[in-house]
């Protein structure tokens, strides 16, 4: 076929190493603009306006006060990218892990996941209701050098929707049928 008969369509679609190398660096450079469309828009994964406010945590839990502890460098550096807040604290018999989220997120995740890519072994995971009767996902974390560890989680809603399934929670937000901010709670408690 020779160019100059040939249509608009093929002239510009032909299999040429030319137009590949072309069509190639476009989608590239479209890539490139989503991506930084992403972190300056604050979506998952870079940082936002709502997630960098303060949150203010509560001061007890189930009627014990609770005293704040400082994130570990790897907890503060994943917080930096999170879309909310995290903050850690302890009424002297528990450690809890709070989460403010202001969006629907894959950064939160089952706890038992970050228990076993830590090497713990997750044992007896079962749904429990506590002496409020509200509903939480529960586990046994084992490590032979660390002992043993109960840990609880939630996450609930800005209408008080309780969800036990991270994956739950995150498709309703992303359905609408849950709406933020949220709040994850998670309970460790030495065994």
């Amino acid at each position: 076929m020779r160019w100059p008969d040939a249509p608009w369509s093929a002239r510009c679609f032909a299999n040429t190493f030319a137009h590949r190398v072309l069509h190639k660096a476009l989608f590239a450079l479209a890539m490139a603009l989503c991506l930084v469309a992403t972190f300056a828009g604050g979506h998952e994964g870079g940082p936002s306006l709502a997630a960098s406010t303060a949150h203010e945590w509560p001061r007890e839990w189930d009627g014990a006060p609770l005293r704040p502890l400082a994130l570990s460098a790897v907890e503060a550096r994943f917080a930096r990218q999170f879309p909310g807040d995290i903050a850690r604290m302890t009424d002297e018999r528990h450690l809890y892990v709070l989460r403010h989220v202001v969006r629907p997120t894959r950064m939160l995740h089952p706890a038992a996941d970050c228990y076993r890519a830590l090497g713990w072994r997750i044992e007896r995971t079962r749904l429990e209701r506590d002496e409020q009767a509200r509903l939480w996902r529960c586990f046994h974390a084992r490590r032979d050098t660390s002992g043993a560890l109960r840990v609880c989680e939630r996450i609930e809603d800005a209408a008080g929707q309780a969800f036990t399934d991270t994956s739950a929670w995150y498709w309703a937000g992303v359905g609408g049928r849950s709406t933020g901010p949220w709040q994850a709670v998670t309970v460790v408690t030495p065994l």
